[in-house]
């Protein structure tokens, strides 16, 4: 035998879908308020989230704590110079930084540049860097084949080369290259290891299109005897909070080492794309709320909607209400039925705001190539804000029909 509670319950629902369905079609429209709501809702958390996600993987990538040293000023007499600018950057002011700036754990010397690499009848323009073996751990590269450079390889100026993924692709396809031939310009290198793929970064640069090989050989070699000087220096701090006091650190050494006058520009430039990458974060942060806060005022809309809805109903339904009260329907009977049917609109707007959300992170997970994945968390408190929404939005209404005088109401035309 069923319960009291489980009948009064089942003919209540039954009652407020009945009501409702009586008007299908501004049912409809009301309930397409709250469904565009919660799905602007859950596609924005969705789409910030992502976004937050895409910027922290950049600033992992960057590099372990990473202390960046340029060559060239950002600044000297009003012109912009930067890597390749200048030649002051040395590899002794990188031995400097190893030897005297305790907070500074790794080092590694880096020249730059393109070069064309050949394999038969194959060829591609790419980028090179020469570097040391601490450049795997500082920029975070893992190897997928082979081997990375050593310090016996830098010291001998080996003929050497690591290649990025495109650059395995391109030249080598399927076939595994570790310990073929090369031809770097028009030198022979031998391929000793393989990078694993990391991918674009922010502005679109394809990280994986590079050839890496030691700094020496790089150049003397490539660049030729007489180039004796660094693009960059790239450094690990010892931790996070350590950067900023690296930075500082190895200001001062090279501004002593290179004799630059206090009130004078420096010729080199420390750069910390990492503030960069963390404002962007911030940045992203700051729209998803911003974005967060237009899908409520979209779901008040909505709300303002269903208030408006439901007075049409009590001004419809007024004989039928009277008629309940006059039986002997208590004023809060009626306003739980009102109040029932506000929230039941709203939910299901809101419910049918969940695969319009997942609809539209998928269109722009395929538009922006980002992962966007849906948020179970923020479908199930947009919803329940939606059913929040429906809560205050039927108070009036349903206030209003309980107030009815059965008298009056039966009266009514």
């Amino acid at each position: 035998m069923r319960s009291p509670l489980r009948l009064h319950t089942r003919l209540f629902f039954t009652e407020s879908v009945r009501a409702l369905g009586r008007h299908k079609g501004r049912t409809a429209l009301t309930a397409l308020g709250s469904m565009i709501g919660v799905g602007t809702m859950i596609w924005v958390v969705a789409v910030g989230e992502a976004g937050k996600a895409r910027a922290e993987k950049e600033l992992h990538d960057l590099g372990d704590n990473l202390v960046w040293i340029e060559a060239g000023s950002r600044n000297v007499n009003g012109v912009r110079t930067g890597s390749h600018g200048t030649s002051t950057l040395t590899p002794e002011d990188a031995e400097a930084a190893r030897r005297e700036i305790p907070l500074i754990r790794s080092v590694s010397e880096n020249v730059d540049g393109t070069v064309q690499v050949a394999l038969g009848n194959r060829n591609w323009n790419t980028r090179y860097r020469g570097i040391s073996p601490e450049y795997l751990d500082i920029k975070r590269w893992k190897m997928a084949e082979g081997a990375f450079i050593t310090d016996e390889h830098v010291r001998q100026m080996a003929s050497v080369a690591v290649l990025g993924e495109t650059v395995r692709s391109r030249l080598y396809g399927p076939v595994d290259p570790v310990g073929q031939l090369l031809r770097v310009n028009n030198m022979v290198f031998e391929v000793i290891g393989v990078l694993t793929p990391k991918g674009q970064t922010g502005s679109g640069r394809d990280q994986d299109d590079t050839i890496m090989m030691p700094w020496t050989t790089a150049q003397t070699k490539i660049r030729g005897r007489n180039s004796d000087f660094l693009d960059d220096i790239l450094a690990s701090a010892v931790s996070v909070q350590a950067v900023n006091a690296a930075c500082d650190a190895a200001t001062a050494l090279l501004r002593q080492r290179h004799h630059i006058r206090s009130g004078e520009d420096d010729d080199f430039n420390i750069r910390r794309p990492d503030e960069v990458i963390k404002a962007s974060i911030e940045a992203s942060r700051t729209l998803q709320l911003l974005l967060v806060a237009l899908a409520t005022i979209s779901l008040l809309i909505g709300g303002i909607g269903i208030m408006n809805v439901m007075l049409a109903s009590v001004m419809q339904r007024t004989n039928e209400v009277g008629l309940r009260l006059a039986v002997g329907a208590t004023p809060h009977a009626v306003r739980i039925q009102f109040l029932g049917e506000a929230v039941l609109l709203s939910l299901a707007g809101g419910l049918l705001g969940v695969p319009l959300s997942a609809a539209g992170s998928f269109l722009l997970a395929r538009l922006l190539g980002w992962p966007v994945s849906l948020s179970w968390k923020a479908a199930a408190l947009a919803v329940a804000c939606s059913g929040v929404v429906g809560v205050i939005a039927g108070l009036y209404p349903a206030w209003k029909a309980s107030r009815l005088d059965p008298i009056a109401a039966l009266r009514t035309e």
